[in-house]
């Protein structure tokens, strides 16, 4: 009986993981396309006496895709910025412990992830609807919805992700420790 939820456990995991990482390259996507216009807008600005008009709303727009489209690829490979070193002491000693410990706070984790995801989608809604806008009119404007849409769907991937590590937590993913007592000459 615990087969069938495990393999579909497995197969949202996987969904979830593939959608992040693209989710993801998007985003870095996105990174490259912000040092083009941050470079072209300094050329622009230096050379031309000519700046790209909209370039503080294009980086701020940016920066919070950015920022929520990277996040889910954050949460799948366990790269939040936190302090795990209590866990990591426990582990050693009490793995049973810590594992229910790092579930907790995974279900914490997914629990936030599901407020804000529930507190942004009438916004979104909002937005959509009223076709409301950020810029200065004239020089660059842009939709909030799109924005409001991303953070939508990104805090929905994060909780599922996290939910997946309550339900079925991947040992092998583990967050990246720097081995610092490697010999250096090795």
């Amino acid at each position: 009986m615990l087969r069938p939820i495990r393999t579909g456990v497995r197969a949202l995991s996987n969904l979830a993981s593939w959608v992040a990482m693209g989710a993801n390259a998007v985003g870095t996507l996105i990174v490259l396309g912000l040092v083009l216009i941050v470079n072209y807008d300094v050329v622009a600005r230096g050379l031309f006496n000519a700046p790209f008009r909209g370039a503080y709303e294009v980086v701020q727009f940016s920066m919070v895709l950015i920022v929520f489209l990277q996040l889910p690829d954050v949460v799948r490979m366990n790269r939040l910025t936190r302090s795990d070193g209590f866990l990591t002491i426990l582990s050693t000693s009490r793995p049973r412990s810590a594992g229910t410990i790092r579930r907790t706070i995974n279900f914490v984790s997914g629990v936030f992830m599901l407020l804000v995801a529930y507190a942004i989608w009438p916004e979104f809604v909002e937005m959509y609807e009223t076709k409301d806008f950020f810029g200065v009119p004239g020089i660059f404007t842009a939709p909030w919805w799109p924005i409001k849409l991303a953070i939508f769907l990104s805090a929905t991937l994060c909780m599922i992700l996290f939910f997946i590590k309550v339900i079925m937590p991947d040992p092998a993913v583990e967050p990246v420790r720097l081995n610092e007592h490697a010999e250096e000459n090795a």
